[in-house]
């Protein structure tokens, strides 16, 4: 889906706001003007044991009715608003601690840390894409924050981002990656991760062709893929290196298969390529051990797995070979 269709879909003429800002979480798309929610879509989910573990307000009986959801939405994303400035000039940009034991955010955090990138892409409400070396910026701007599918400039906020040493390329806020990540190229920055939306259009080929052009190494982490269909999903198996499966039906039963690594059950992180493992073995206290598994092999981390003992993030889990991927019961549920 592009952003045209994007808008359409939510009947929302973005020309009409000077401050809007489109996100997704729960499986429904919410728009956000001046701190206020003007549109939630209705939600195609009924359960996600990712919600359920963030928000401590959504009830345990299950599934939930689609008016409970919204104000459940509704709820969550002004807490974001009061409590971290989401959507503001005083929005959290700075951040060292774990939000999700396997988020991106996190993720890259410690690859920033560990030197084994050089240079994160990644997304910010105010600002659009965000070149940063950071990695508290990057946690910062990912530890809390949903899929953003659009939003406005907020001049103060990338003030602050770049006193804070990052880049800012693009000063109408837009999400362009496949630039931002050939800007960060630019910059002589030389391992460079991108976190790329799954649902929408841009092409994950080209950042191969950054990667000829300048001479870089792009790892592509791919969020955000609910919805995502079987097309993208076969494109994703293709060119994406970690991978989130989010809600996506779709990612599990095409990207799962093909991927060196899974980690986590309820919503798996493949990781499909070495570029992929030597992302995330930053992640872990056994780096060597994550850089050097077998690509012609499959294997799993989880903490109810039996296998070698490892730390990731902060986390004590196991790493094992499997055959991939793996299941759960507790997987998100749609209507």
């Amino acid at each position: 889906m592009n952003l045209k269709q994007l808008l359409e879909k939510l009947d929302i003429d973005k020309d009409r706001y000077s401050d809007l800002h489109i996100i997704r979480l729960f499986s429904c798309f919410v728009a956000i003007s001046n701190k206020k929610i003007i549109k939630i879509s209705d939600p195609i989910m009924t359960y996600c044991p990712l919600a359920r573990q963030l928000y401590k307000h959504i009830p345990v009986p299950d599934p939930i009715d689609r008016d409970t959801i919204k104000k459940l939405i509704k709820q969550g994303i002004e807490e974001k608003i009061e409590q971290f400035g989401y959507f503001t000039a005083e929005r959290e940009l700075e951040r060292t601690k774990i939000a999700i034991p396997y988020g991106a955010s996190e993720i890259l955090m410690y690859a920033l840390k560990k030197k084994v990138i050089d240079a994160a892409v990644v997304v910010c409400d105010g600002t659009g894409s965000v070149i940063t070396n950071s990695p508290d910026v990057v946690q910062g701007i990912g530890a809390r924050m949903n899929g953003l599918f659009y939003t406005s400039p907020i001049p103060g906020l990338m003030k602050r981002l770049e006193e804070l040493g990052s880049s800012v390329p693009f000063k109408d806020a837009s999400i362009n990656q496949v630039k931002a990540a050939e800007e960060a190229a630019r910059m002589d920055y030389k391992n460079i991760a991108v976190t790329v939306n799954g649902y929408m259009d841009e092409k994950l080929e080209s950042f191969h062709k950054i990667e000829e052009k300048y001479g870089v190494t792009i790892t592509i982490f791919l969020i955000c893929s609910t919805g995502a269909s079987k097309e993208r999903a076969g494109e994703i198996l293709q060119w994406a290196d970690v991978v989130w499966s989010c809600a996506s039906e779709e990612i599990r039963k095409i990207v799962g298969p093909g991927a060196i690594l899974q980690i986590t059950r309820k919503i798996p992180v493949y990781v499909l390529s070495d570029k992929g493992l030597n992302a995330v073995s930053g992640y872990s206290s056994h780096m060597q051990t994550i850089k050097d598994l077998d690509s012609d092999k499959q294997h799993f981390i989880a903490g109810d797995a039996r296998g070698k003992k490892i730390t990731m993030g902060k986390f004590s889990t196991y790493l094992s070979e499997a055959k991939l991927p793996i299941r759960s019961d507790d997987e998100p549920r749609f209507n």
